[in-house]
């Protein structure tokens, strides 16, 4: 038996030095122990901590709109920024594992915070088929595996389907996005999720259209209550750089005649 691990642990080191597994920050390679990110990419890591503010900026976002518990994102994502190869190589990079990796991190950093209490189910965003048969897998879903192996909480991938396959929200406006998602989800089974608690995981915050689409799907089902996680986000400055006061007007009359909640009478 010893000497079965003493080879494995060799072997593995021969290989790191054939094929050295390297950060996908920094790019310098991974010491043993270390996955995805190195030790000192992981603490310079923009972390929002938004899980330890009330009222954060996350949870502003859809305020009004779904009866919502709590809500953040781990780190913040900006344009320019080595930090964004974690997205971008998980998405378009065909390495799905990072998205699983960085779930765990990121839900054990969570833990102490109780952000994950009561929790009945994970609801990862859907892709269309399509769009997730180009991909191969869809990163959300990856990104829920993570958490679950940490919190335990089962993920369902059935209960809402992504029926249109829209363009990429890339470049457009606020206006534009909405419009982009509006009606794309379809709740498939609304009387497993009765009563639950759902948590809807997401890869990225931005505007908020796709998760509060998603979201609206399940206002209606009896007894829900939902929180939101991402692994990213915009940080507030960027999200309102490219908007002018007129769009931001626009965006809350908008958002308050689509999703306005139903009334407790």
């Amino acid at each position: 038996m010893k000497h079965t691990l003493l080879i494995k642990d060799w072997l593995s080191s021969f290989l790191s030095l054939l094929f050295p597994r390297c950060c996908v920050v920094c790019g310098r390679p991974l010491a043993k122990g270390e996955e995805c990110i190195c030790t000192v990419c992981n603490i310079n890591l923009p972390r929002t901590n938004y899980h330890l503010r009330k009222d954060n900026p996350v949870e502003r976002l859809f305020w009004g709109q779904i009866p919502l518990e709590r809500a953040t994102s781990f780190f913040f994502y900006e344009k320019g920024s080595d930090f964004r190869l974690i997205l971008h190589r998980l998405k378009y990079g065909g390495q799905k594992e990072i998205g699983a990796i960085m779930g765990r991190y990121m839900a054990a950093e969570l833990l102490s915070s109780h952000f994950f209490q009561g929790i009945d189910v994970i609801i990862p965003i859907p892709l269309h088929k399509k769009k997730q048969q180009i991909r191969g897998y869809n990163q959300s879903e990856w990104i829920a595996r993570g958490i679950t192996a940490v919190t335990g909480i089962p993920i369902d991938t059935e209960s809402i389907l992504r029926k249109k396959n829209t363009e990429t929200q890339t470049h457009k406006s606020i206006l534009e996005r909405r419009d982009n998602v509006e009606g794309i989800f379809e709740l498939q089974r609304p009387e497993v999720l009765a009563g639950k608690h759902i948590l809807i995981v997401d890869d990225v915050l931005t505007t908020g259209s796709t998760t509060l689409a998603c979201a609206s799907c399940l206002v209606n089902v009896e007894g829900i209550q939902i929180s939101i996680l991402t692994l990213a986000t915009v940080s507030y400055t960027h999200l309102r750089a490219h908007e002018t006061d007129s769009y931001l007007v626009c965006r809350l009359l908008l958002e308050k005649k689509r999703y306005r909640m139903p009334s407790s009478a």
